[in-house]
């Protein structure tokens, strides 16, 4: 029963093709029709021999955990973040506003480039302690106690990098003289640079600190005595002179300020 469709098949193709033996013998023109008709048929029978012929071919499942999806999920998250937070833009506004506002701030600069302009290109620099490195204004304020200045810490600390500073000051006693060096100390004016504590020098009168000025010859002196200063000025190149009320009139070649820190910008 399995062979009976095949065998009227091949019963059929016997008959055609005596069929179309004659048609050709007869009409040549035929023969292209023909041909074509013939072609249909082995590709019926084709179709028919094959088991699977009108079947697609379904694709077969992934066999993909859910971690697999979850990672494929994330893969594609992780692409299209980057392209959302791109596609983010501050309007114009905003956008100039922000510029206009950095460019408008002034640019502090730096405190020892700021020494460095101010005193040149100096190499030693003297400077008394009363009413400028210390609060106390008087010897006889140091008697009882010794305040360095943490405003003006900074300062000297740079100063110190960069130039060869000598501090002098006039006391009354040796005990004042320890006091000093020992505030100086914790303050730690000593860490910087090769500032020491033989560069302090100390008398005991106001003209020994003026020939400390002149042995030392310096390109910068600091005072706060107006008279020792007016008294230099034939000497030194420059000075500054720190007056609270920074009103006095002063040489050509001095300088004034209400502190050393002011005078530096620092104030």
């Amino acid at each position: 029963m399995a062979d009976y469709p095949k065998d009227n098949f091949i019963q059929l193709f016997k008959r055609f093709r005596n069929f179309l033996s004659v048609k050709i013998s007869n009409d040549s023109r035929s023969v292209g029709a023909f041909a074509g008709l013939a072609f249909a048929v082995v590709f019926a029978w084709t179709l028919l021999r094959s088991p699977s012929g009108g079947q697609r071919r379904r694709p077969k499942p992934q066999t993909g955990g859910p971690s697999t999806s979850s990672a494929s999920s994330d893969d594609r998250n992780s692409v299209a973040t980057p392209t959302t937070a791109a596609s983010i833009t501050l309007p114009v506004g905003s956008t100039a506003q922000l510029i206009s506002e950095n460019l408008s701030q002034p640019l502090t600069p730096i405190l020892g480039k700021i020494v460095r302009n101010r005193l040149g290109e100096a190499r030693k620099v003297t400077c008394r302690l009363l009413g400028v490195i210390l609060k106390e204004t008087s010897p006889e304020e140091l008697q009882n106690q010794v305040t360095v200045r943490s405003s003006v810490r900074e300062v000297l600390l740079e100063i110190t990098k960069h130039y060869d500073l000598y501090l002098m000051e006039r006391v009354l006693d040796d005990e004042t003289e320890k006091k000093v060096l020992l505030a100086l100390e914790d303050a730690e004016v000593f860490t910087s640079g090769g500032f020491v504590k033989d560069k302090v020098l100390f008398c005991s009168t106001e003209i020994g600190r003026t020939s400390f000025v002149r042995q030392l010859e310096p390109d910068w002196h600091v005072d706060t005595n107006l008279e020792i200063v007016s008294q230099l000025a034939r000497f030194i190149k420059n000075q500054l002179y720190i007056s609270p009320s920074n009103t006095e009139k002063v040489p050509s070649n001095v300088y004034s300020s209400t502190s050393l820190e002011q005078f530096f910008g620092c104030a």
